[in-house]
């Protein structure tokens, strides 16, 4: 998977959970962007994400892996 993918399914599951989401793509370096999801932040580059910096960014952002 990768970052563009992540963001829409991170927007899908605020939007069904009723959560605030952002994505500003000018507030990080080169190809990355901040993700906010209601108060918590993660940075998210735009290329190929490993399973590991997934599963850490879903623990960070406080996302179910099963609801994911």
């Amino acid at each position: 998977m990768d970052g563009r993918e992540f963001t829409r399914r991170v927007k899908r599951y605020a939007k069904s959970a009723g959560l605030e989401f952002r994505f500003v793509s000018g507030q990080g370096k080169g190809s990355h962007g901040m993700l906010y999801l209601d108060g918590r932040m993660v940075v998210v580059k735009r290329s190929e994400l490993s399973k590991g910096l997934l599963a850490g960014m879903l623990k960070e952002l406080r996302i179910p892996k099963e609801r994911f």
